[in-house]
């Protein structure tokens, strides 16, 4: 079956926008460059600044589209028969990997290892990043598979015996350093395992059942409503307890906000291609609005929650949904009845975060609000709705390759920055004078540092996709 690229293209766009912003030159550029509640110059977290940028959507965007997968990693497989219960121990063991590549990368990128930087850090995370591709490569299907067991191993013995060294070389305490290892991870890797655990299960177990899956959402809601509003209630200490805090929490299941509206987008997604057989022809006038709306909207509410013109973004925001559901109402081909269905779920969030964004002192990242898990959610099915259009209606595989080939392969493009290219340049002596030419120049910094960075990150990428070279858990 095809592939739905719209899909790879918005994992692509999340992955691309998430290591700009990690390569982006701090303290100069204006503050809508940043997360709203880490402002210029000195990036000082501030949990009562409220607003949105373009950089507090990288992250959502990502697990909606991780969500999104779910119909198609999980669903297929209980079509082709297996059962349940190979699929959710499945579903865990791709949590568990996904947790050791959490705390493995973060021990080696260069700044957790020395500080000033140094050859020896430069060359542990380029030994890093060579020791991932024996752990989570994935071989030609026509290779036996002891093959690929063996080398995987191979690379989780080699992993452990690095991670030891460095770890023992920080804390030669032999009582701290296990909990040490194990509390030194990646936050956002881990808060992607426990999603993909908790989010597989969830779909695993709803996946015919729409119901139930939403009964999920209101369960989490009133527990997380409930432990608000009674700050000092034994209900507020069991969910900040944890029997393994560098595990899990529940605080990270606040995101399933974001992963299940995404598995709802899947399904829009998955019964359009297995309905693709019937096509009736689309209006073009339609799939023109269709490409640009979205975008139209998604700027207009990083500027009015940005700027806080809160009145001018409702009643704007209403009217452009407005728009976008009029155009898709009497949608008759297949490709109009998805975009009906994604940019209707698309509005229904986003209306609904705008409706609850005086609540927790306005929309914010940091800690998230419910109206910050239902406008980015909201936004994200509105750009995938878009991507559709681009990718799959009009067929622009060529211009969009970079987004398509990047999502295809995320885990290479989330480290490779941090674990290849900055510590290449490095080495090889280029890094140091980038740095200096761009540190005074707003925009210097941000196109030859920023989009300098993340682009050869990307062609890296492209070029392990491009020869079906892919990172897996």
């Amino acid at each position: 079956m095809k592939r739905a690229y719209a899909l790879d293209a918005l994992r692509g766009l999340a992955i691309i926008l998430m290591v700009l912003s990690s390569m982006e030159v701090f303290g100069i550029l204006p503050a809508w460059m940043y997360h709203a509640q880490v402002p210029p110059p000195d990036h000082v977290f501030n949990p009562n600044l409220p607003g949105i940028t373009w950089v507090d959507l990288v992250f959502p965007f990502f697990l909606f589209a991780m969500g999104a997968a779910f119909p198609f990693s999980v669903g297929r497989r209980l079509e082709k028969g297996e059962s349940r219960g190979r699929v959710a121990w499945d579903i865990i063991l791709r949590a568990l990997r996904l947790v050791v590549f959490a705390i493995f990368v973060q021990h080696f990128y260069p700044y957790m290892l020395r500080s000033p930087q140094d050859p020896q850090a430069w060359g542990l995370a380029l030994a890093a990043w060579a020791v991932l591709f024996l752990m989570f490569l994935r071989l030609p299907s026509s290779l036996p598979e002891w093959v690929e067991r063996v080398m995987h191993g191979l690379g989780y013995a080699v992993a452990l015996a690095m991670s030891c060294l460095v770890t023992f070389a920080s804390t030669p305490n032999l009582v701290q350093a296990p909990m040490t290892f194990l509390a030194t991870s990646n936050i956002i890797l881990l808060v992607l395992a426990n999603l993909s655990f908790f989010g597989g299960l969830t779909y695993l177990f709803t996946m015919d059942r729409m119901p139930v899956r939403l009964l999920v959402l209101v369960v989490l809601a009133l527990l997380a409503v409930s432990g608000l509003i009674f700050d000092e209630s034994w209900l507020r200490k069991a969910l900040d307890w944890s029997p393994a805090p560098w595990l899990t929490r529940f605080d990270f299941l606040k995101y399933m906000f974001i992963v299940i509206p995404g598995s709802i987008a899947g399904d829009c997604l998955k019964a359009w291609m297995q309905d693709r057989v019937n096509l009736i022809p689309t209006r073009p006038w339609r799939a023109w609005v269709m490409l640009f709306l979205p975008w139209v909207i998604l700027v207009v509410n990083l500027v009015c929650l940005f700027g806080r013109y809160l009145v001018v973004n409702a009643v704007a925001t209403v009217l452009l949904c407005g728009v976008g559901i009029w155009v898709t109402s009497q949608s008759e081909s297949n490709n109009e009845v998805l975009w009906r269905r994604m940019f209707l779920l698309g509005s229904v969030l986003l209306l609904l975060g705008l409706c609850v964004e005086p609540l927790q002192g306005g929309i914010k990242k940091d800690h998230a609000t419910f109206s910050y898990l239902f406008v980015t959610s909201g936004l994200a099915s509105m750009i995938l709705t878009s991507l559709h259009v681009l990718c799959d209606h009009f067929g622009c595989l060529k211009s969009t390759a970079f987004l398509r080939l990047t999502g295809q392969n995320p885990m290479i493009a989330y480290v490779s920055g941090q674990l290849f290219v900055l510590p290449l340049l490095q080495l090889v002596g280029l890094a140091a004078p980038l740095f200096a030419l761009c540190g005074g120049s707003p925009w210097l910094g941000f196109f030859l540092q920023g989009v300098g960075l993340t682009a050869l990150t990307v062609l890296v990428t492209m070029f392990f996709s491009h020869f079906k070279l892919y990172w897996r858990t």
